[in-house]
């Protein structure tokens, strides 16, 4: 029976091997030299003895990825007629059968013909690092599912082959192929990512400067984003308590008043200024509930709809929950409400904020004064 997703996640782990392991050379846009990569490594860790075999690449009639290509074992391809039209697929039971140490299969969103094993080529991966073998791969951003209709926004086209986001989150190592704009473009221009009648076309659409800049930060953050859970994985597996504000994160406490709408507002902007991540945080205090159980729904909302992640935790008191969120979650910033109330209500509140300081790791607390009820 074949593993669910979470079932992968939770078994790819570098501290077992059991599994293969898999990398991915990642890139925005076909041409910036993923495959160019994924082989020049290749034949560098060939050369120091692992064992190394093609599963399938991708030459697209490159003479230099042909050259690289032709330094490396090759397991031959499956030959498959379809409606009549004879194709070529890789052929997981031969290098099964092969058994090398790594594997290197190209184009990881690929959709395979009819009539074989798999009905994607993310699969046929997912076999043989079920077999313990590890594998080299290549993907571009745009292939990347939760990352594909953001792609067809601002290009208006449409990608029809995709990987889930958890197969990329298999990689224990994730390189981006980079390269500017412009010399992708003069890289177009020359002839070597597609046939010359191809190339204005190309350029006025997908490979329009505007387009390839966008694909560029959106390949940069995917890789960022992997980059950050390594960190934590590590920060956690150390049991790190600490926070190492190589990025900012931001947390904001609401409650159920719609004055917490406010709040939310400057925490966004204050996000998108820094390039952080924002969670939008209410505890829900044990035995005491939510009085206003739609107004808090409608601060979360407001709060998701301007970027933030809500969160809604249990616990016996804000300060505690607030100060076990900022350390699991790695937080550099809270910022709290505070009404410019008199008595006993502000003796409570700065109460509370002292709690919260006492018990919650360095953070940087930011007390936004809000209009009294």
């Amino acid at each position: 029976m074949p593993k669910t997703p979470e079932e992968w996640l939770e078994v790819t782990t570098p501290a077992q091997k059991t599994k293969g392991v898999l990398k991915l050379f990642l890139g925005y846009a076909p041409g910036v030299g993923k495959t160019y990569s994924m082989l020049s490594e290749a034949i560098r860790r060939h050369s120091r003895g692992e064992d190394i075999v093609i599963g399938l690449v991708e030459t697209h009639g490159r003479k230099g990825i042909a050259e690289l290509a032709s330094q490396l074992e090759s397991v031959p391809r499956r030959k498959i007629d379809y409606k009549g039209t004879e194709f070529e697929e890789m052929d997981i039971d031969a290098i099964l059968a092969r058994k090398p140490q790594v594997a290197l299969v190209d184009e990881l969103a690929h959709t395979n013909i009819p009539g074989t094993r798999h009905r994607k080529r993310y699969e046929d991966v997912l076999e043989l690092l079920e077999a313990n073998i590890d594998v080299i791969s290549t993907v571009n951003i745009q292939h990347i599912e939760s990352v594909a209709p953001t792609v067809n926004a601002f290009t208006g086209v449409i990608v029809r082959e995709t990987v889930p986001d958890w197969v990329l989150q298999l990689s224990q190592e994730t390189v981006m192929v980079d390269l500017t704009p412009e010399a992708l473009q003069n890289r177009m221009k020359r002839g070597d990512v597609y046939h010359k009648e191809k190339i204005e076309q190309a350029l006025r659409n997908f490979f329009r400067r505007g387009n390839l800049i966008a694909l560029r930060e959106l390949a940069l953050r995917q890789v960022a984003e992997q980059v950050d859970r390594s960190l934590s994985s590590y920060m956690d597996e150390k049991d790190i308590q600490q926070n190492w504000a190589v990025r900012e994160r931001i947390a904001v406490c609401i409650s159920a008043n719609p004055r917490a709408q406010y709040l939310v507002a400057r925490a966004a902007r204050m996000a998108r200024r820094m390039d952080a991540e924002l969670y939008a945080l209410h505890v829900d205090i044990e035995r005491e509930g939510v009085k206003n159980e739609k107004s808090l729904d409608a601060n979360l909302q407001f709060a998701e709809s301007l970027g933030a992640k809500p969160i809604r935790l249990k616990g016996k008191s804000v300060a505690d929950a607030a100060a076990q969120f900022v350390r699991e979650k790695h937080v550099t910033q809270m910022i709290f409400g505070r009404s410019a109330g008199e008595g006993w209500r502000k003796l409570r509140y700065l109460n509370a904020i002292n709690h919260f300081l006492r018990d919650a790791p360095a953070v940087d607390v930011h007390i936004v004064t809000q209009e009294s009820d």
